[in-house]
């Protein structure tokens, strides 16, 4: 946005500029043109004086000495004689032509454009009124244009840099106001992003344009909304998580006085499978509670230190728990570090839980193009049922893992990653979890 402001002020002052600059240079050539001619005009009246003295050599000498200025060249042009048929000149351009013999004609001085500057025609009278037209000459003064060897290259080294500094200044002045309107909104940005973390970050102060503070207001109260709705919701889990195991267990105290052993048994296992079922309840509810507004974590950290919090429970069971990290840390992911965690410790619970001790686990974190994360469990255990959904809610048995892998599911999908499971190269099973880049990385990207 800064950016585009800043070219597109240096595109609109370029036209201005070029607009007023280069017919003003124009004009300040002309201007120097007129006053060449004007110092002509007068100079033609001096030259008139010597010539009609009728002493050629005079009009020479005075010639020499007034030509010497390369920009205003005088010619004193004789008529036809008999010594001369084609006339007589003196000075640097000779040469009768019909705007000559029409000054000599009409005894009207003239002057016209001449060559991108001016040429001046005097007439100039000999021995008084009486003389014949034709015996008239005629002096000729031709004035060059204005160029860079004069004034004008001073003028006009003024105009650009006049021009060099309201340039320089719209840009200057484009660049300040880009900035009051892009850094509240990088801020903005900012705190948006931060949303994610531990702790929530402090609110934006207003600042910029009025659209933005008042954007930046409605930020503030939106996420204060949100962030009371997931605190009730919180607490709301804390004591529905307590006012369900007090019942829990005075019933199963109850259980504990029957005399029957068959069916206290019985509902014993029936309010096992209550209690399991309600803890895992609760457990998905708080899942979706987690990570606040915008939730994110570097999943590479995260997950290779859980993976090597198993490793003491994998030496107890003899497994050999291998872990490979390819991708460089940090790699953020647009998930909370508490639900990461229980994905990968609900993935080797599994394997740790339905396959034998000493079946051989790997665990491999890569990165994926475009960021995020690819996780990868191998075991070498029985693999999964033929028919069976790893990820069926309530199901039970070998192959499955319930709420487990449906709350792995759910992890990788919010995120915009993915769950997939397939047989691994050893025979046993392959859990594959994609986690999605955090927003603006995958934009990035």
């Amino acid at each position: 946005m800064r950016r585009s402001m800043i070219l597109t002020v240096a595109a609109v002052v370029s036209m201005l500029l070029l607009a007023m600059l280069v017919p003003t240079a124009i004009l300040l050539r002309d201007y120097a043109l007129a006053d060449r001619v004007s110092h002509a005009a007068l100079g033609v009246q001096a030259t008139e004086t010597v010539v009609s003295g009728q002493d050629k050599g005079a009009v020479a000498t005075y010639l020499e000495r007034v030509n010497r200025d390369s920009h205003v060249q005088t010619t004193v042009l004789y008529p036809p004689s008999a010594a001369h048929p084609e006339g007589d000149a003196i000075g640097p351009t000779p040469g009768e032509d019909d705007d000559v013999a029409r000054a000599r004609r009409t005894g009207r001085a003239s002057i016209e454009a001449s060559g991108g500057g001016a040429e001046l025609l005097v007439p100039v009278s000999l021995g008084g009124s009486s003389a014949a037209p034709a015996d008239t000459p005629v002096v000729r003064v031709r004035v060059s244009q204005p160029g860079f060897e004069s004034e004008m290259a001073r003028s006009w080294l003024v105009l650009a840099a006049l021009g060099v500094v309201l340039f320089a200044g719209a840009l200057v002045l484009a660049d300040r106001l880009g900035r009051s309107f892009v850094l509240p909104i990088r801020r903005l940005a900012e705190y948006a992003g931060a949303l994610g973390g531990r702790s929530a970050p402090a609110p934006v102060a207003p600042a910029g344009p009025a659209e933005v503070r008042e954007l930046t207001v409605v930020m503030n109260r939106l996420v204060g909304r949100v962030e009371t709705m997931l605190e009730r919701e919180r607490n709301g889990l804390a004591d529905l998580s307590h006012r369900l195991r007090t019942p829990m267990t005075a019933l199963r105290l109850r259980i504990e006085g029957i005399g029957d052993s068959e069916e206290r048994e019985r509902l014993n296992a029936d309010l096992g499978q209550l209690q399991e079922t309600v803890d895992r309840i609760v457990r998905q509810a708080r899942y979706a509670g987690q990570g606040g507004v915008a939730p994110e974590c570097d999943g590479v950290s995260v997950l290779a230190e859980r993976a090597r919090f198993w490793r003491p429970l994998a030496e107890d069971q003899g497994r050999d728990l291998a872990i490979e990290v390819t991708a460089a840390a940090p790699r953020p992911v647009a998930v909370p570090e508490e639900t990461v965690q229980a994905v990968m410790d609900a993935l080797l619970d599994n394997v740790f839980t339905h396959t034998p001790e000493g079946t051989a686990v790997a665990v491999s974190i890569a990165g994926l193009p475009g960021g995020g994360l690819e996780l990868t469990v191998d075991d070498g255990g029985p693999g999964f049922a033929t028919g069976l959904d790893p990820v069926g809610r309530g199901s039970s048995g070998g192959g499955s893992t319930g709420l487990g892998l449906a709350i792995v599911q759910q992890a990788a999908t919010e995120s915009g990653g993915g769950l997939r499971w397939e047989s691994s190269p050893s025979g046993g099973g392959r859990v594959v979890v994609r986690f999605g880049p955090r927003s603006d990385e995958g934009l990035s990207g």
